[in-house]
């Protein structure tokens, strides 16, 4: 195709370059190449305008659909097919009119309309059987059995498939063939005849590879996967599974470049397959792995919406080296507490009873050694893996082991009373895995589904929105399903400071404000909201004489578009009283005001600080990184997007980034993902600072600059960046400014206003409820 395209530009064959394109168009779209696909297809459509070939233009509009239905994006899809429909009839091309009559069919299909599919795919077998057209007759076959099978018709669909398969032998159709082997697999699992379905798809990958359809290829991957999974062969499923993973990661490195929304698209058409590998893994106790898998769904999320973070193509192979009746529950922890214990005591001043002890425990782990490469030497699993690199596999153990150990470094460097929860939402439960500094990862399973779930995040938000609400009982319901089931084993192992990786949803929550019925959990734990860049810092420490940043906007109005919509944004009157007050707080800040708070004046002189502080409108939007936007004082804005263009990698002094009166909106109770909110934290790490404060919901003005007040004077006092916040949050909950107190002040020094009252803070509990102090989160090295 490419020889044809320079020739047909060298003698200026305009239909021949158009061809051209649109041959080359179509097999990158068959290989995956999604984004090479639609730029050749968008210049062959130009061409075939120009000259008004409407034939070759139809052809092209029904190529572009069939591009955005491989992307999930179905209505496009369908707006394109129906454009091509009309031009076919209207040049009475019949073949062409079949054809795109049978693309309109699986559009339908994919929104679930059957109904909608079988006219279309009787309309197109009709014209295929009129015209002699076999390819299309089999097309037509094959796709309206699969939409009978769906409506629960599984012998009519079966009868169809096979009928299809036929044709596509009979003319060589090995595409079509792999579909209709794979849809027979599906029909017959359908049916509870799963060895004559895994046989069949057995058939369809090999075909589908044979060709080079990644994509495809991805999908019997996948679905061997699932069948294996549903018969309780939970080690083969994860291993076709993770090879369905890596075809997927290498199709979505190639769609860089994309418009977000297609990007998005084809994410949901495949994330649930990461989510079922990850269930399998944990599962299995196969935590480490699993937490690599939600690593690469993170990574996914923070790429769909930023654009600029990279997925690794590969996930590990290798298996857990761990005794499968070793159950990941207290007695891991335990058993990994007494190791650290045991080997911090020179081994000359151990008992007998403690020398003893560690031969039991060296003695086990030859033993679960011994077990797995008893594992990985059986004759199944070595025939499922042998078509992959050996050593490879065994240098991916022993990445992942290193891995591990980092991120137990990571966590003793914090202090040794430092703990990650890292949550997965999964349809029919919770489950959560937390990492601790001396034990491998325990992992706790709660029988909470994904609805539930949700609608009470969605209840907790609206409490937390509503200062006269009273929100503890749901707060104590969230708590039951995150924190309850390790509470033992946090309060055994003295944990103080919990580092949390949210998953989905889970985002919208501030961790600070779950209950246990006595307490907010921010009266028990420092906490620091993490991304994939915050352990790689957490060995960093902060300038012990911090150099301020403080602006505000305090005064005028400004219309900021977003998307569709216009919205006034006036100036906070007590930003400018909070950057008054860290002013005089902190001798030699630089402050600056409204007008004097510009892009050009704030940008250069942003990394001559350790601490920059916006007192100003910032507004987080799922979806959009274009319209999440930081307001300036004069009415400047910069964008989550421009962040990521501009300031990657900008700062080498900054270590704090605070964003005070920031939203992150749900739009109308609907849950997002929440990537706007780990976007945020993401892109300051990525940008140089350590951490970032920013807030899920607008506070009040007054009750942020009461709360602002006391976290400088927490930190003023020599506390890290997390105890400063929950000190300050503890103050508000209490009305006691005694905790903001520490080595280098007083009580008294510190006399906390609430401006609301004109009291101080000891003297007002207005602020007691979550509403004004639980939206602030840390993101990032809370040190």
């Amino acid at each position: 195709y490419e020889q044809q395209l320079t020739i047909a530009r060298e003698v200026g064959n305009r239909l021949g370059e158009s061809d051209a394109l649109a041959s080359l168009g179509n097999t990158y779209s068959n290989v995956g190449q999604y984004r090479q696909a639609l730029d050749l297809f968008d210049q062959s459509l130009t061409i075939t305008r120009e000259i008004g070939d409407l034939r070759s233009e139809g052809n092209t509009l029904s190529n572009i659909g069939l591009a955005y239905m491989r992307l999930g994006q179905y209505p496009e899809a369908i707006a394109r097919y129906e454009q091509s429909l009309a031009i076919s009839r209207e040049i009475d091309n019949r073949r062409g009119e079949g054809a795109v009559l049978g693309n309109l069919g699986i559009a339908y299909a994919y929104l679930g309309q059957y109904q909608e599919a079988i006219a279309r795919y009787e309309q197109q077998l009709t014209i295929a059987r009129e015209i002699g057209d076999r390819q299309g007759e089999g097309i037509a076959l094959g796709n309206s059995g699969s939409a009978y099978r769906r409506l629960g018709r599984n012998e009519e669909g079966i009868e169809r498939h096979e009928q299809s398969l036929a044709i596509a032998r009979e003319i060589g159709d090995r595409e079509g063939e792999g579909s209709n082997l794979g849809n027979l697999g599906n029909a017959y699992r359908d049916l509870g005849q799963y060895q004559d379905a895994f046989d069949y798809y057995q058939q369809a990958l090999a075909l589908t590879q044979a060709i080079g359809n990644r994509s495809s290829e991805g999908l019997w991957l996948s679905n061997i996967g699932s069948l294996l999974a549903e018969q309780d062969q939970s080690e083969l499923a994860i291993v076709f599974y993770k090879q369905s993973v890596n075809i997927r990661e290498a199709i979505r490195n190639d769609l860089r470049g994309l418009p977000q929304a297609q990007q998005d698209a084809f994410t949901e058409t495949i994330a649930d397959d990461y989510r079922a590998l990850a269930d399998l893994l944990l599962q299995q106790n196969r935590v480490l792995e699993a937490q690599r898998v939600l690593d690469l769904l993170r990574v996914q999320e923070l790429d769909d919406y930023l654009q600029g973070v990279r997925g690794t193509a590969q996930t590990e192979s290798g298996i857990d080296l761990r005794d499968p009746e070793l159950e990941l529950n207290n007695r891991v922890i335990a058993i990994g507490y007494e190791l650290a214990q045991l080997r911090e005591v020179p081994p000359n001043q151990l008992s007998e009873e403690q020398l003893q002890r560690l031969a039991e425990l060296d003695a086990l782990q030859r033993e679960l050694a011994e077990d797995f490469q008893g594992f990985i030497n059986s004759p199944e699993i070595q025939a499922l893996v042998a078509q992959l690199d050996a050593d490879l596999q065994e240098q991916d153990v022993l990445a992942r082991m290193d891995e591990f150990v980092n991120l137990q470094n990571n966590l003793r460097a914090i202090d040794q009373n430092a703990v990650l929860i890292y949550p997965l939402i999964l349809d029919d439960r919770l489950e959560l895995v937390l990492v601790t500094p001396f034990s491998e990862p325990a992992r706790y399973s709660v029988a909470v589904e994904q609805a539930e779930l949700n609608a009470a995040i969605v209840a907790f938000r609206q409490a937390l929105d509503d200062p006269n609400s009273n929100p503890e009982p749901i707060a104590q319901q969230l708590y039951e399903w995150l924190v309850a089931p390790m509470a033992n084993d946090l309060e055994a192992i003295g944990a103080e400071t919990l580092l949390y990786a949210p998953d989905g949803a889970l985002r919208y929550v501030p961790l600070a404000a779950l209950h246990d019925g006595d307490q907010w959990l921010i009266e028990r734990f420092r906490i620091n909201h993490i991304t994939a860049a915050s352990l790689q810092d957490f060995t960093l420490r902060p300038d012990p004489q911090p150099q301020i940043l403080a602006a505000a906007f305090s005064e005028g109005a400004f219309e900021v578009q977003i998307g569709q919509r216009s919205v006034s944004y006036n100036g906070l009157p007590f930003a400018g009283i909070e950057v008054e007050n860290l002013t005089a707080a902190f001798p030699g800040t630089t402050q600056l005001m409204n007008e004097n708070f510009s892009r050009t004046r704030v940008e250069p002189i942003m990394d001559s600080h350790t601490i920059v502080h916006f007192a100003t409108h910032a507004a987080f939007v799922p979806g959009s990184p274009a319209d999440s936007f930081i307001l300036f004082g004069n009415g400047d804005r910069l964008t989550l997007q421009e962040i990521r263009e501009e300031w990657n990698g900008r700062f080498n002094r900054v270590d704090l980034i605070v964003l005070s009166a920031c939203e992150t909106g749900l739009g109308d109770d609907i849950l997002g993902s929440g990537e706007e909110i780990l976007g945020f934290g993401y892109l300051m790490q990525q940008a140089g600072a350590a951490a970032a404060i920013a807030s899920l919901w607008q506070v009040n003005d007054g009750g942020t600059q009461v709360l602002m007040d006391a976290f400088y004077a927490a930190l003023n006092n020599g506390y890290s960046k997390a105890d400063a916040l929950q000190r300050a949050q503890i103050a508000l909950i209490t009305s006691d400014q005694t905790v903001l107190a520490g080595e280098r002040g007083t009580e008294a020094d510190y006399d906390i206003i609430d401006l609301r009252t004109g009291q101080p803070l000891s003297q007002s509990s207005g602020l007691a409820h979550p509403h004004y102090w639980a939206p602030f989160i840390l993101i990032g090295n809370g040190l």
